[in-house]
């Protein structure tokens, strides 16, 4: 969920979540009555996603489907009513996008509740104890209340105000996982936030259990999760158009020590940072995953490809029948067999070009890739021994295996 890039005091866009740079097994083992917010003050990855990057990437799907949105119920469980990002696109565009329903929930102690339009829900019975209460908002629908002939966010905002039975109090805390934000789960169509990375196993798991359309952010080596990858390569999930490579910028509280690599404060004292790695994860269906690769033969690119400059021939892996190629643009157009390609490759994977076999990374180690690979067909070599790949020797970093798919 996310912030504005500067802190002017025009709205302010806000979409409260949280990105870790590292998450890890561990914090995702924790119970859960540790809660959403101490998850959250523990790996300090309390990140507020730009207004823009969500418009950016919702409104692609728009322009594969129109429709996408329509008629469904919207849920953005892990977002400040009002200050994030997410619930003020989706309100401000409820009627354009055909919405049904908009449902948001905030978690107990959030730092931004509170910050454009506060609730009485926030602070019923907390008697000295100052952090706003989690609830729940609901809109299912959005009209001109201030007469001004348009509809929007204030017209959303006075809409709340006056009508409290929109709000719920939540007494689990707004944790994503309690039984009343389950429950709101059960009721929605397609879920749009920004979840915790450091809770992205538990959080996807969820989603995929209750069979839930999906539009959410993560870091790209999470496709390597186990309770990810075989939706990837099973053409369940997949990467959204929108952001490819590079790094995004993200809003930070004040309290968030500015010791990344990518920073900056701007004019008002807002802190920034860009983190490496972040996508849309979605199995809503978009134009771009359709567009094939332009590819060069095997020859063309040992020629031409400056990437492969001094290359005189695709090696193989000692532990794999099956080609390196260390840059998805290297990937030869005339090659039948299996490749193995950076992790990268997802941001221009087309499911009607290529086939997804395995991946070898640290998270296949206790695995039996041989015995999936004969499952599925193909042939193998006494050396595919499964595990990290390993080429001359050493190890790589992790590689997608894939192959073309066969054309008729």
């Amino acid at each position: 969920m996310a912030k504005t890039e500067s802190r002017v005091r025009a709205p302010k866009k806000l979409g409260r979540s949280s990105i870790s740079t590292a998450a890890s097994p561990k914090a995702e083992s924790k119970p859960m009555n540790q809660g959403l917010g101490a998850a959250k003050t523990a790996k300090q990855d309390e990140f507020y996603t730009q207004y823009v990057d969500i418009q950016k990437e919702v409104e692609a799907y728009l322009e594969f489907d129109e429709d996408t949105f329509r008629g469904k119920v919207v849920y953005c469980n892990c977002d400040d009513p009002f200050e994030s990002n997410f619930f003020k696109y989706f309100a401000a565009n409820f009627n354009k996008l055909g919405l049904k329903k908009l449902v948001t929930t905030s978690y107990d102690g959030s730092p931004i509740a509170g910050a454009q339009l506060t609730f009485g829900e926030y602070d019923e019975g907390n008697g000295k104890r100052q952090k706003p209460k989690a609830i729940a908002v609901e809109i299912e629908e959005v009209k001109d209340v201030n007469g001004d002939g348009a509809t929007g966010i204030e017209d959303v905002k006075l809409f709340l105000e006056q009508n409290a039975h929109t709000r719920t109090p939540l007494a689990g805390g707004g944790d994503f996982r309690s039984a009343e934000c389950v429950e709101l789960l059960k009721g929605a169509d397609i879920v749009v936030t920004n979840p915790p990375f450091s809770l992205f196993r538990e959080y996807v798991a969820q989603l995929i259990e209750h069979k839930k359309k999906l539009l959410i952010i993560g870091n790209l080596n999470a496709i390597k999760y186990k309770v990810v990858f075989p939706h990837f390569q099973g053409n369940r999930l997949w990467l959204g158009p929108s952001i490819t490579g590079g790094d995004r910028e993200f809003q930070v509280p004040d309290s968030y020590p500015l010791d990344a690599a990518g920073w900056r404060v701007d004019k008002d004292g807002t802190k920034f940072i860009r983190v490496k790695g972040v996508r849309w994860f979605t199995n809503l269906d978009h134009g771009r995953r359709h567009q094939p690769m332009n590819l060069m033969t095997m020859a063309d690119n040992l020629k031409f490809n400056k990437k492969l400059d001094g290359k005189s021939a695709y090696v193989r892996f000692d532990n794999y029948t099956a080609i390196e190629v260390p840059f998805t643009d290297a990937i030869p157009s005339d090659y039948d067999g299996i490749m193995g390609v950076p992790i990268s490759f997802f941001d221009k994977y087309s499911p009607d070009q290529f086939e997804i076999i395995w991946q070898a990374s640290g998270n296949t180690r206790a695995s039996t890739p041989a015995l999936v690979l004969q499952q599925m067909g193909y042939s193998l070599h006494p050396d595919d021994r499964g595990g990290c790949a390993i080429l001359r020797g050493r190890r790589t970093y992790d590689r997608i295996f894939i192959r073309h798919r066969a054309t008729v």
